[in-house]
């Protein structure tokens, strides 16, 4: 038989392979993944454990973890496989106090790799081994000390070698990102009075949670968890003055406050914008149903802005505060919209709340029923790689969810249509309480 020269030959493989390719990518509708390395630094990805965090567990930083030494302290770094299979695993890091040796596995069970690590002033990099990826979903990295002498080594990040279009966070946020849902309201409606419910499940209510229910152009109203003593109902009016420091608002453009409830605390707010806060101390529950309420009134120019809460444990509506921002035109509520925060670091918390029963009422006197909602989120490829956020319908209320990397996938921008009940909030809007 004649020889085939060798370029016709290569030239023969490459084209049966691109066949294969084509062929494979035109029955299952996606792309063959390569190889690709990844670098998943612990400043946008690690967490350490227990939450409690003592400093001897040690820090993260823009470095990494650092000041490990408490060995019953471990971390966990937290990365998304798009596709199931095999990654390999690397670790990079430096000793410069003491030499010691780390365990790695994968998903806190399994194989344990044992990495020795010794003293080094400078970051190196050590092979850990390989994993299965069993399912596309958030996965970790668990890191923990196999010995303890002296200080732990800091740990930069982890590297994995794999095809399964590994996806985590790049950006410097660690908290969870915001998710929020927009009520659409007719546009021919001046719309006096806003109400809103929220419930929040048992075991989603982690440290530095903001569950925002009554959010208008103006402002924001919602229930918060500020430590493991305290919680707030928090009512916040935005100055329209362009600053993050309230000193700087010339009085023109003032947020002033009217009145308050009793037991309300009072005061300026920056960093966000700025203008008046208002808020009440209370130990709100998981599991129980809250109601609020606010109403906008025209004041020339001005607009009077009045927060109301309801709580199961008293069955009484209260008075949170009442405030009067200027350069408004007299503009009454807009731009409808609640949202859940996390305003710290503890991205791997779980944070969940259902919103329902919204209605607005018009300056006429008409309730309208708003059972549309549609999700975003402050999330995105180019801002914070966060998927592990989401919103649809629960006990006939919306629910939205953020962080914990437990639940991926929930399509931005898709909207949401809960059942009508037809019946207008039973409040007493002429008994509300004015003091």
């Amino acid at each position: 038989m004649k020889q085939i020269p060798l370029l016709l030959l290569a030239l023969l493989i490459a084209v049966g392979c691109a066949k294969f390719n084509s062929e494979l990518q035109a029955q299952t509708g996606a792309k063959p993944l390569l190889a690709v390395t990844d670098t998943i630094t612990l400043f946008s990805n690690g967490y350490v454990y227990p939450e409690d965090q003592y400093d001897s567990y040690g820090s993260i930083f823009s470095e990494g973890l650092v000041s490990w030494k408490d060995s019953s302290g471990f971390t966990r770094v937290f990365f998304y496989p798009q596709s199931t299979g095999s990654i390999s695993v690397s670790i990079r890091l430096k000793a410069p106090k003491n030499a010691n040796t780390l365990k790695i596995r994968l998903d806190s069970s399994g194989t344990i790799y044992n990495v020795v690590v010794n003293k080094t002033s400078d970051y190196i990099t050590l092979n850990v081994g390989n994993f299965h990826i069993s399912s596309s979903r958030y996965h970790c990295l668990e890191i923990k000390a196999a010995t303890k002498n002296g200080y732990l080594p800091n740990v930069q990040a982890v590297i994995i070698t794999s095809s399964l279009g590994l996806k985590y966070n790049r950006s410097q946020y660690r908290g969870a990102p915001a998710t929020h849902l927009s009520y659409p309201v007719p546009h021919d409606s001046a719309i006096a009075w806003f109400y809103n419910e929220i419930y929040v499940p048992t075991g989603a209510d982690p440290l530095y949670s903001y569950y925002m229910v009554n959010g208008f152009g103006d402002g924001y109203f919602g229930i918060q968890v500020n430590s493991p003593t305290e919680r707030r109902v928090l009512f916040s009016i935005w100055s329209n003055f362009n600053t993050d420091n309230p000193s700087q608002i010339p009085a023109d453009y003032a947020v002033t406050l009217v009145k308050k409830g009793s037991d309300i605390t009072s005061n300026p707010f920056g960093n966000e914008g700025s203008g008046g806060q208002s808020y009440l101390k209370f130990p709100w529950k998981t599991g129980n149903t809250y109601k609020l309420l606010v109403h906008a009134e025209a004041a020339g120019t001005h607009t009077i802005y009045t927060g109301y809460f309801y709580a199961p444990e008293t069955g009484s509506w209260k008075l949170i505060a009442q405030w009067n921002k200027s350069k408004t035109n007299g503009k009454l509520l807009g731009g409808l919209y609640s949202f859940v925060e996390n305003f710290s670091e503890n991205g791997n918390d779980y944070f969940k709340a259902r919103y329902g029963n919204q209605w607005v009422r018009t300056v006429n006197g008409n309730w309208i029923e708003l059972n549309k909602a549609a999700f975003t989120t402050t999330a995105g490829e180019s801002v914070h790689q966060r998927y592990d956020i989401g919103a649809g319908l629960e006990n006939n209320f919306f629910y939205m969810y953020s962080g914990g990397f437990k639940e991926a996938g929930n399509s931005v921008g898709q909207s949401y249509q809960r059942p009508t009940t037809g019946t207008p909030p039973a409040v007493n809007l002429a008994t509300l309480p004015t003091n």
